[in-house]
């Protein structure tokens, strides 16, 4: 559990609304991203299976940029305790043939750069300010005080296509060991 923004005990569960059905076995499609290193990378190129953890948003313990009602909305709060996971995860994941992990949000990537600095994480960012993932994929959403967020879920791609995803996923602390355990059950 994250010190800096620890997860309650009465977080609201999200359920599954079907607005990722679609997506297992789609072709990834031809969008480059911005990345925290400052690289641009394409979807379409990947390294074989790649986990792309999608999340709405990552708050800063400097800034007060989570909008009013966030932790009422299912699904939503856990993005920094979810990508801290990741951290912890990531050689393992990397020693069970996941070629690379990616957090994805709509942020910019200079805000995103701050928080995987502050988190010290071994994997970059990807950017979709543009929305030009979330619409060719026609990822699932929420909408908050006007603003729109993308919903957390995790994409792994292989040779071009989503062979899983993860959705809905809760508790967000926990969904990297959940990501690792089917990757050892599902070797490439």
């Amino acid at each position: 559990m994250s010190k800096d923004f620890p997860l309650p005990d009465d977080l609201p569960e999200p359920e599954d609304d079907g607005a990722a059905d679609h997506l297992p076995g789609m072709e990834m499609v031809d969008v480059s991203l911005e990345s925290t290193d400052g690289a641009t990378v394409n979807l379409q190129e990947l390294p074989p299976r790649t986990v792309i953890y999608v999340y709405p948003l990552t708050g800063r313990p400097d800034k007060d940029v989570i909008p009013e009602g966030w932790e009422d909305v299912p699904g939503a709060r856990g993005c920094t305790p979810e990508s801290r996971g990741f951290r912890s995860h990531y050689d393992k994941l990397r020693n069970n043939g996941v070629g690379e992990v990616f957090g994805l949000s709509t942020q910019s990537s200079e805000y995103q750069r701050e928080a995987r600095d502050r988190l010290d994480l071994p994997f970059e960012m990807l950017s979709d300010a543009e929305w030009e993932l979330a619409s060719e994929l026609d990822l699932p959403t929420f909408t908050i005080e006007g603003d729109e967020y993308l919903k957390r879920l995790t994409l792994v791609v292989s040779d071009g296509r989503i062979e899983h995803i993860f959705y809905p996923i809760f508790p967000p602390d926990e969904h990297a060991s959940e990501v690792l355990e089917w990757v050892r059950e599902n070797p490439r």
